[in-house]
């Protein structure tokens, strides 16, 4: 497994975030059962710079927690039976890795949602990343079904390393 890990910000949340990063990841991961070994890119970065992301990819002007850039589309989420034949470019020639996508999180966000929610930044900096994760194995939240696949799998694989509110 290849994991980028890039801090924009001069944030420290006193965290072991690169730790946290890689056991999320490799729990969702685990979880659902990829085949693969994969590459996954997270970007630390403050308010104003996610908005300026929000506003160039999605058009939207507006701070928000976390984006995700999934490298590949999934007939159904989660399931990687024709990854090599459909994307075989999804795989770094150097490593074979297959590569997901990209992760941004706005540390920013994570402080004060941990507050609102009455949880730890641990908490909330792990659930940004399961559920950034959920989005680069192709699942999404747009239907009501849909938002509670998603939230079952977020506490599944939370709690599955005792991260609990």
């Amino acid at each position: 497994m290849t994991l980028y890990f890039e801090n924009e910000t001069g944030t420290d949340l006193g965290l072991p975030l690169r730790e946290i990063y890689e056991e999320v990841v490799r729990e969702v991961l685990k979880q659902e059962g990829c085949p693969y070994e994969a590459e996954v890119s997270l970007t630390l970065c403050d308010g104003e710079s996610i908005r300026e992301i929000n506003r160039e990819f999605r058009d939207r002007d507006s701070v928000t927690d976390v984006l995700s850039f999934p490298m590949l589309e999934y007939e159904t989420p989660g399931v990687f039976d024709n990854v090599e034949e459909d994307s075989p470019d999804a795989f770094n020639p150097e490593t074979g890795d297959l590569i997901l996508g990209d992760i941004i999180i706005c540390l920013d966000r994570v402080r004060l949602q941990a507050e609102e929610y009455g949880h730890s930044e641990r908490r909330e900096f792990a659930f940004l990343i399961a559920h950034s994760m959920l989005h680069l194995l192709g699942f999404d939240h747009e239907k009501k079904e849909e938002e509670g696949v998603m939230f079952e799998k977020q506490e599944q694989a939370l709690s599955s390393l005792g991260i609990n509110r």
